[in-house]
């Protein structure tokens, strides 16, 4: 399986999505005017991943600074993803990675907790 990597841009965060390490890497602002088509290729790469992958583990780091309502509503489809996942015997880590002094991404990562249980999901401030 091929690797995700897209660069960043003002609306659209980074992603390093490796298939061979098993680490998945996000960071930056997500608030593209056509979420959906932003969104459609990685929870395409995502699904195919974890269908097809033999690695132990999956890392996930979620480094975001900014996310609108549309994006917010991709990354639970992605959440959706990796508990399904986690149901057919996965092992997914999740590091939500936020500066210690934005409560709102804060916040957000805690309702990731809360809706999504059966996932390990650390929240990790950075100064």
């Amino acid at each position: 399986m091929e690797n995700l990597k897209l660069e960043k841009t003002n609306y659209i965060p980074e992603f390093d999505l490796n298939a061979q390490t098993g680490v998945l890497s996000i960071r930056g602002k997500s608030y593209p005017e056509n979420t959906f088509e932003v969104y459609k290729p990685i929870n395409e790469w995502i699904k195919s991943y974890l269908k097809d992958t033999s690695n132990e583990k999956t890392v996930v780091y979620l480094e975001l600074t900014y996310l609108n309502s549309s994006s917010l509503k991709a990354y639970f489809d992605i959440f959706d993803l990796f508990e399904e996942a986690t149901k057919d015997g996965k092992v997914i880590e999740i590091s939500w990675i936020y500066e210690s002094e934005d409560d709102i991404i804060e916040e957000t990562g805690e309702d990731f907790i809360e809706d999504f249980e059966s996932l390990k999901i650390k929240l990790v401030p950075q100064n």
